[in-house]
């Protein structure tokens, strides 16, 4: 059986997904470090993920994310000049990759190229994040409002800050807000019966997220 941690991404699934760096090295050392990351996640993996949540931490990071449909992911492929396809967007376009196979390969080159840019701007040499990168599969409906109050908490756990909800560098305000959003507000909304309980439940719970949840994450 394969590591729960390490679960095969698939069409419609729900997954936490996280990874820290080695030797418990920063992940980020300024706010544009911060900003280029998420920039670089909406180039790399937006096109095949809906975002629920995330959170940007010190040394790691979380994303609740699903993949999208085959239909939606060959449609923004087709987008792409076929000059600028690399071999395993093409493979995937000919039914000849998997979705896990592509979702693991994008992933990949997301990590990579902040690594490259941080490497670089810091003079920094060697792999950045740990690996392989950690994905673990949210199947259960506990355990998909279990995963956004985990990670919205994720800062305050840690010791980052006294209050979660003024942590700037997660989904929270973007949730809670009117502001433009890329992410699946209302979903999420609908979810927690609305924007009052979505409150209720993140105070509710967040001291019982003040230490690692089991099934949710593994050092």
């Amino acid at each position: 059986m394969k590591n729960k941690f390490l679960a095969n991404f698939v069409e419609n699934g729900i997954y936490h997904i996280y990874n820290r760096t080695n030797n418990k090295e920063l992940l980020f050392k300024t706010d544009e470090n911060r900003l280029f990351f998420l920039n670089q996640y909406a180039k790399y993996l937006e096109p095949y993920l809906d975002t629920f949540c995330w959170t940007l931490l010190p040394n790691h990071f979380h994303f609740l994310v699903r993949v999208k449909n085959t239909d939606d992911i060959k449609k923004h492929l087709k987008t792409i000049p076929s000059e600028r396809l690399k071999p395993m967007e093409k493979k995937y376009l000919e039914d000849a990759a998997t979705t896990e196979l592509l979702i693991e390969f994008e992933c990949k080159r997301f990590f990579t190229s902040y690594s490259m840019a941080f490497n670089k701007q810091h003079k920094r040499n060697g792999n950045l994040f740990h690996r392989p990168f950690k994905r673990l599969q949210i199947d259960k409906e506990s355990h998909f409002t279990q995963a956004i109050i985990y990670i919205h908490a994720n800062a305050y756990n840690h010791g980052v800050c006294q209050d979660f909800k003024a942590y700037e560098w997660s989904s929270w305000k973007s949730i809670t807000s009117n502001n433009a959003t890329r992410l699946c507000r209302q979903e999420v909304l609908d979810w927690f019966g609305g924007l009052e309980n979505f409150f209720k439940l993140h105070h509710s719970m967040t001291e019982y997220y003040h230490s690692t949840e089991p099934g949710l994450e593994e050092d």
